[in-house]
């Protein structure tokens, strides 16, 4: 047997991650047209990316599989656009956080069905409810680090809770933006995006001491 050489080795890999893209973005652009996760099946999706049985399973080990390897994408996203966002000092931080939060709210319009079909299988599927709660538990504990380190600095009084305030803030955030792209058609983004700034600036970074 011929050995299988640097260049057959890196073609084949190219292969293969190009096939495991195909496969995603077919999910993605299923949902993307508002079909309900639920009623998308396993076969479908290998009709529509033009891949066999046994290729989609060499890649995911189920259907909710490949949705928590989709969203890991979109979380990777979110995480990259937080962490361009810095506290910063002086006037203007709340409104610098308010623009922050419209480029999430986009962010997460563009990715509505992806998000949707996540919340929605994490109801009735553990391991999209594991990943789901993961997911947030990690926003959950960067938010709780930068409100102890701005607490440190004497910036955040001290007599905020910092894990209640993060969890409130992480959490409760979520299923805000959540509820609001499901009843705004988007132009509503700004001033929603202005309130929650203001809520999270004032509420707990800048709280008011008396």
């Amino acid at each position: 047997m011929r050995p299988v050489t640097r260049r057959q080795a890196g073609h084949h890999a190219a292969r293969s991650a190009a096939t495991r893209a195909q496969v995603i973005r077919t999910l993605e652009r299923l949902l993307g047209a508002g079909e309900p996760f639920s009623e998308i099946s396993v076969q479908r999706i290998l009709e529509e990316a033009g891949v066999s049985r046994a290729t989609f399973y060499s890649h995911f080990q189920s259907k909710s599989d490949l949705l928590v390897q989709l969203t890991d994408e979109l979380r990777q996203s979110l995480l990259a656009l937080a962490q361009q966002w810095d506290l910063g000092t002086g006037e203007g931080a709340a409104d610098r956080l308010a623009r922050f939060f419209e480029d999430v709210l986009t962010v997460h319009r563009a990715h509505q069905g992806v998000l949707t079909a996540v919340r929605e299988a994490a109801s009735y599927d553990a391991s999209v409810g594991d990943f789901y709660t993961a997911n947030l538990e990690g926003f959950d504990e960067t938010m709780l680090r930068l409100l102890r380190s701005e607490q440190a600095a004497g910036a955040t009084p001290a007599d905020v809770d910092a894990p209640s305030a993060s969890r409130i803030i992480i959490w409760g955030g979520a299923q805000a933006i959540a509820h609001h792209i499901a009843v705004d058609d988007g132009t509503g983004d700004a001033v929603f995006a202005h309130e929650l700034a203001q809520i999270w600036w004032h509420g707990a970074f800048r709280r008011p001491t008396g």
